[in-house]
């Protein structure tokens, strides 16, 4: 008795909780339809309302037809099975029972017409809301934070961004043209039963109604849980593999083909056992239809069956009460997949529409103005920034950059050299202290004319599976080819690319991997000089080259750098030695500074690092020579 009551304690508790549930997920969906409405009805798309309101007269006809095709069926029975003698036969023979055939083909050729024709009205709208919604994602992924981008695996994010559009159509489609003539098709055969044959007949088709459209939604509610199972399977599954294949090089360096198709496998597995319980529902659910459907269906005939032996009805009413029946089932069978579709649907984008709600961390003010720009002065103002609040990176740094000038960044791992290029150019905003280009703060200017008057070349140049002329025009998207041409000159890889059979047309790869490190380096600096910058930043740009590579590339880096505002982030000290300002950085504190002999001078930090790295060169050097000579 003791564990009958705990359970039966425990069970209103478990019930309430179940309601909270289902009310959240409710919420939810409603939440997620609402922001999607004014991509169903685009409030500056005259056009496209029109064509939704032209395709629900299409549905509404198509409907009409419908519902009269039965009564032509029946007229048919009617006629053929009730002659009352030779002349009445050759008369029906030859005209009225043609007429009900013609008319009943008719009517299904007008219902089929009308159907197609609101699928044509409907296409344009349903992908302007696909084409809009992706639109709308993909332009919110590129304002959204260099932390978030850093945070997030780019194969999960393609897949939501894959299914939520595959959804939107779905959602469009059945919300807009499909539910609600349904029901004016329920209510029609509704009104005809009572008409026709009486309450009861209605009583029964109301109760099967009920009763089909009740145990589709409580099924759909459970397997919407293992949809959700399913799809993040799928999303581990997609980025783990394409994490693999963009590391491809990485795999084969250690030969773990076999424990990368392990972890691909793994979360494959997963999604095998969410699809088999998806599919092993979805049978149960269509099962529990046609029970309830045909349970209903048989009460119906036996009832006209008792009216046909009674006297009080025709054979050809059996006929039409059995052609509604079964056209009910279209519809009805249809709203069990369109509620499974548009919660499936639903399920599918409101992680797109989670992301979306994403609000990006770097913003412009509401007052934000242009830079403008005089002498291209940047000033670090005491900046204090972390990644972490328990990790500090920057721990209070002041230097200026004097225009045309160049200052040089160097210190040992970690020390915070990238994260000043980072704050220069807004992916992250200081926590104390100001960033300011020609006396105006970062913050107070919009984001694109501040990032339109910098250049980069980074230490890892990615660049875009299309052609060198594309990457380098990426630059200046306006280019002409002459100047495209001059920039790769400037850059000193145009007799490189001269010598390609397909020239600036050659497909550069995935992530540029058909070129070599200094090749996709060069275009990364010709691509910068298209782009023709009043503010220059080096990010450890030639830090992964071999020296020889090096020193070619440093002749055309200190091309572009000429009179220019340049700020240099090195690890390779040579490649500042002719800077106008060296500061070197220790543990985020500013622990030297001065030109090149200064430094020396000094004996400390940077008289260290030279020395180092003087005699990693010097043992490189030997040991090239040595292998020269065996």
């Amino acid at each position: 008795m003791a564990a009958q009551s705990k359970d039966e304690d425990q069970s209103p508790e478990k019930n309430k909780t179940n309601k909270e549930g289902q009310d959240a997920v409710d919420a939810s969906s409603l939440s997620t339809i609402k922001k999607l409405w004014p991509y169903m009805w685009p409030a500056d798309r005259k056009d496209l309302k029109i064509r939704v309101l032209l395709a629900i007269v299409a549905l509404m006809a198509a409907k009409v037809f419908s519902t009269l095709v039965p009564f032509a069926y029946k007229g048919l029975i009617d006629v053929l099975g009730n002659p009352s003698d030779a002349e009445q036969v050759l008369y029906l023979s030859l005209s009225l029972p043609i007429i009900f055939a013609i008319a009943y083909g008719l009517g299904q050729i007008f219902e089929a017409g009308f159907m197609q024709l609101r699928d044509i009205l409907f296409a344009s709208v349903g992908q302007h809301a696909v084409r809009g919604l992706a639109k709308r994602t993909f332009k919110h992924l590129h304002a959204l934070s260099l932390r978030y981008h850093l945070q997030r695996r780019i194969g999960g994010l393609s897949r939501v961004i894959e299914r939520g559009t595959k959804g939107i159509e779905t959602i469009v489609r059945f919300t807009m043209l499909n539910t609600a003539p349904a029901l004016v098709e329920f209510l029609i055969i509704g009104i005809v039963f009572v008409w026709m044959f009486g309450w009861s007949f209605f009583g029964v088709m109301v109760v099967t109604i009920w009763a089909y459209i009740y145990f589709t939604v409580k099924a759909s509610n459970w397997r919407i849980a293992i949809r959700r199972k399913m799809n993040d399977s799928d999303t581990e599954a997609n980025s783990k593999a394409i994490d693999s294949l963009l590391n491809f090089e990485t795999v084969k360096y250690f030969g773990n083909e076999e424990m990368e198709l392990k972890r691909f496998d793994q979360s494959m597995a997963e999604y095998e056992t969410a699809a088999i319980k998806m599919w092993t529902s979805l049978g149960l659910l269509n099962f529990g239809q046609a029970v309830i459907f045909w349970v209903g269906m048989i009460v119906i005939s036996i009832m006209s069956v008792n009216g046909v032996l009674a006297g009080s009805m025709t054979l050809g009413d059996f006929v039409l009460i059995n052609a509604f029946m079964m056209q009910i089932y279209r519809p009805l069978n249809f709203i069990g997949f369109v509620y499974r579709e548009i919660r499936q649907g639903l399920t599918d984008i409101e992680m797109m529409f989670a992301l979306l709600d994403q609000e990006a961390e770097i913003q412009d003010k509401v007052d934000a103005k242009p830079l403008e720009l005089s002498g291209a002065i940047i000033k670090f103002n005491d900046i204090k920034f972390n990644y972490d609040p328990d990790r500090d990176i920057l721990k209070g740094i002041s230097f200026e950059v004097p225009a045309g000038k160049t200052i040089a960044v160097v210190g040992p791992s970690g020390a915070g050299k990238s994260t000043i290029s980072r704050l220069i150019y807004r992916f992250y905003d200081t926590i104390e202290g100001s960033v300011e280009i020609d006396g105006q703060d970062v913050r107070d200017i919009t984001q694109k004319s501040l990032r339109a008057a910098i250049g980069m070349v980074p230490q890892d140049t990615v660049l875009f599976n299309d052609t060198i002329a594309y990457n380098i025009r990426y630059g200046r998207p306006d280019a002409t080819d002459e100047q495209v041409r001059e920039a790769a000159r400037l850059a000193q890889i145009a007799d490189f690319i001269d010598q390609l059979p397909q020239g600036f047309e050659t497909p550069v790869g995935e992530r540029g991997l058909k070129l070599s490190g200094g090749e996709k380096q060069r275009v990364a600096i010709a691509r910068t000089i298209l782009k023709n910058p009043a503010i220059l930043i080096l990010d450890e740009a030639t830090s992964a080259l071999d020296t020889q590579t090096e020193r070619d590339i440093q002749s055309a880096l200190d091309h572009v750098a000429k009179n220019r505002t340049t700020l240099v982030i090195a690890h390779r000290l040579s490649t500042v030695i002719n800077a106008d300002e060296i500061i070197v950085l220790k543990a985020g504190l500013i622990v030297e500074r001065g030109d090149h002999n200064a430094l020396l001078a000094l004996d400390g930090l940077y008289a260290q690092m030279w020395n180092r790295q003087r005699e990693a060169d010097e043992a490189s050097a030997r040991l090239a020579v040595l292998k020269q000579q065996i």
